[in-house]
């Protein structure tokens, strides 16, 4: 999947998320979209870096403090 694709998908999904919110207010859509994504990336690149924190940090371009953060946040520590 290209980073094309996953920009689509994302973009779909917001489209379908305003039409399901009818005349509903939508409030804090950013952090919501966050950490939809941010949990599966993690898990993903946590699994293709074997477990390997620092390596993993290094994929995602983050320090490895940072992702212990996020790891933490996430329940998958």
């Amino acid at each position: 999947m290209s980073k094309e694709s996953i920009q689509e998908v994302v973009q779909k999904s917001l489209e379908e998320y305003f039409n399901d919110l009818g005349e509903q207010q939508a409030s804090n859509i950013y952090d919501m979209v966050v950490m939809t994504v941010e949990k599966p990336i993690l898990q993903v690149v946590m699994t293709r870096a074997d477990g390997n924190q620092s390596h993993a940090a290094q994929m995602l371009g983050i320090n490895r403090n940072t992702l212990r953060k996020k790891l933490q946040e996430h329940g998958l520590l």
